[in-house]
């Protein structure tokens, strides 16, 4: 039976890409570095998880001396934390809203008792305030389990974050569904025995998806259904706990 349901952060509860983006680009302002990171540069460095690893990656491209990376990537650390910092402020001054569907499925896996689960690529810090802009502090305040990526050893495409969330649910892998946006977080859920609902958002929609349990282009709502293609494929015009359920309880084949 399904028993939980664990939702990565960034992209898949809600498009906060754009203020992460922005977030950086305020940090490099700070330092002096005269780097910005437009729309598609952005896009393309989403394939790299977590913040800190991001910017050393955006080093490494760069037409610089040796010595000049090395020197940049002693600055990593502080960068970050101005950036985590700076995203603090505008998460507390945004209207967030959640990608379709999202907190319609929560509220129905929360009312039948099912454990929720968030899977989040941002530091610590930063999950709370996200959940509460996003979901309300009533939801937020449902929410069983939030790992962190501060929290473990390997960022996604590792499946450390799924294992720890596993444990602390105290579920199987094959009582939980996990959704993401990513290849990264597709990766890192499939790693750990996880089936997986993909809603990929515009920053991660030219990635690949090979292995998801399910891809569509969102949740759904009565107020925002899905598409005729989406709507053909899933067999109704969002995806609600009963056909999750449908789609997600029952027994995996097992191979011969």
């Amino acid at each position: 039976m399904l028993e939980a349901l664990i939702f990565d952060l960034d992209g898949t509860l809600a498009d906060t890409e754009e203020l992460h983006r922005r977030a950086f680009n305020q940090a490099f302002l700070e330092f002096g570095l005269g780097w910005n990171w437009d729309l598609d540069l952005y896009a393309e460095l989403l394939r790299v998880s977590g913040g800190a690893d991001r910017i050393a990656r955006y080093i490494d491209r760069l037409e610089h001396s040796a010595a000049e990376k090395t020197r940049l990537r002693r600055l990593v650390p502080s960068l970050h934390r101005a950036k985590t910092r700076i995203y603090g402020e505008f998460v507390a001054g945004a209207q967030l809203t959640p990608r379709p569907g999202v907190r319609r499925l929560i509220g129905e896996a929360r009312a039948a008792g099912l454990r929720i689960g968030i899977a989040a690529t941002s530091v610590s810090a930063s999950v709370l305030p996200l959940l509460v802009a996003a979901l309300g502090a009533e939801l937020a305040a449902g929410i069983s389990a939030v790992v962190s990526a501060d929290q473990v050893a390997r960022r996604k495409p590792a499946p450390d974050l799924y294992e720890l969330l596993l444990a602390t649910l105290r579920v199987g892998a094959g009582e939980t569904v996990a959704f993401e946006d990513s290849a990264n977080g597709l990766a890192a859920a499939k790693a750990a025995g996880l089936r997986t609902v993909v809603t990929p958002s515009r920053w991660t929609i030219g990635q690949e998806f090979d292995g998801a349990d399910l891809l569509i282009p969102t949740l759904g709502d009565p107020e925002a259904p899905l598409g005729p293609q989406a709507q053909r494929e899933l067999g109704a015009p969002w995806l609600d706990l009963a056909l999750l359920r449908q789609r997600f309880s029952a027994p995996r084949a097992v191979n011969a």
